[in-house]
């Protein structure tokens, strides 16, 4: 007799939708580095921040009302402020900052140790997301390699490299609430308003703090559109659809990716180099994702086996 299986093994067959939708989300995020670092060439880099983010959130606002989405829900707000303050406003206000005083790789190091600080934050809060001696050890290969990689020499203002981490950690409270609090949301709903928030505390930290002119023309127009419709608006709801449907450290971990897609982007590019050590700190990374992601499917296929048992 035909029954119907669980719902655990649809979302097993959904694997290589998620897996490819993060490795969409990398080659996005890393090719913006190349981006950025030309808009920051012709903007002063909060105002290139804030442009970006305010042409996501037009951009999202339109998809709502092309929707027909609601406006969130009045219990949300306060979740939505937090998360807006802390992923999209504080976030790169301290990438911004420390970018002044210590190495983009030292930040870029600092900024995407965020996997280890969601882990650690969803094996306390999260039920089932357990962090298990091999995800650790996968998540600190993986961060060791991006080290190795960005060719990170420590150096500056102990609270420089605070602030910088500090943004890692703002990240991944967001991450967090999304999760514990805003699941229920939907994507591109929760996406906007985060963001509308976060832009909001951009421009009010570019007006009061930044001085600077910008430079005008067709290519930093197309800096901000590519910016704010692709790596904005798109990326963040790819995120965000991901963090929903799989754990936050497996999610997470693929993240670290993103600035060795930029170095190589960096390379092709901008004609910036790439050294042996930048190839071996790849290779350490992608052994933690797989070490991490290993993991995670062996803990799935145990929880599956007796469900499609007892379904069969």
């Amino acid at each position: 007799m035909a029954t119907e299986l669980p719902l655990d093994f649809w979302e097993m067959r959904g694997e290589d939708h998620l897996n490819a939708t993060m490795a969409l989300l990398c080659l996005i995020w890393g090719f913006n580095f190349v981006v950025m670092k030309l808009g920051n060439g012709v903007f002063p880099p909060g105002e290139f921040a804030a442009l970006r983010f305010l042409t996501g959130s037009f951009v999202l606002i339109g998809v709502c009302l092309l929707k027909k989405i609601p406006l969130p829900n009045k219990a949300d707000l306060k979740w939505l402020v937090l998360c807006g303050l802390f992923q999209t406003a504080y976030f790169n206000i301290a990438i911004q900052i420390s970018l002044t005083y210590i190495s983009a790789g030292l930040t870029s190091v600092m900024t995407y140790s965020m996997p280890l600080f969601l882990s650690i934050m969803a094996h306390k809060w999260l039920p089932g997301e357990r962090l298990t001696t091999g995800k650790t050890f996968g998540i600190i290969i993986g961060i060791a390699g991006l080290c190795l990689a960005m060719n990170v020499h420590v150096g500056g203002s102990f609270w420089i490299m605070l602030l910088a981490l500090s943004s890692a950690i703002s990240w991944a409270v967001a991450n967090l609430l999304f999760k514990l609090k805003l699941k229920h949301c939907d994507t591109v709903q929760y996406t906007t308003w985060q963001m509308v928030i976060g832009s909001v505390g951009l421009f009010l930290y570019t007006l009061s703090f930044e001085h600077g002119e910008a430079q005008w023309g067709l290519m930093p127009v197309v800096y901000i559109l590519f910016s704010g419709v692709i790596a904005s608006a798109l990326a963040f709801v790819m995120w965000n659809h991901a963090l929903r449907r799989t754990e936050a450290s497996k999610a997470s971990i693929s993240l670290l990716l993103v600035p060795i897609v930029g170095v190589i982007s960096g390379y092709i590019f901008l004609d910036e180099s790439l050294s042996v050590g930048t190839l071996a700190g790849i290779s350490l990374v992608l052994a933690g994702i797989w070490i991490v992601n290993r993991k995670s499917a062996q803990e799935n296929r145990v929880k599956i086996k007796p469900k499609i048992g007892k379904a069969l």
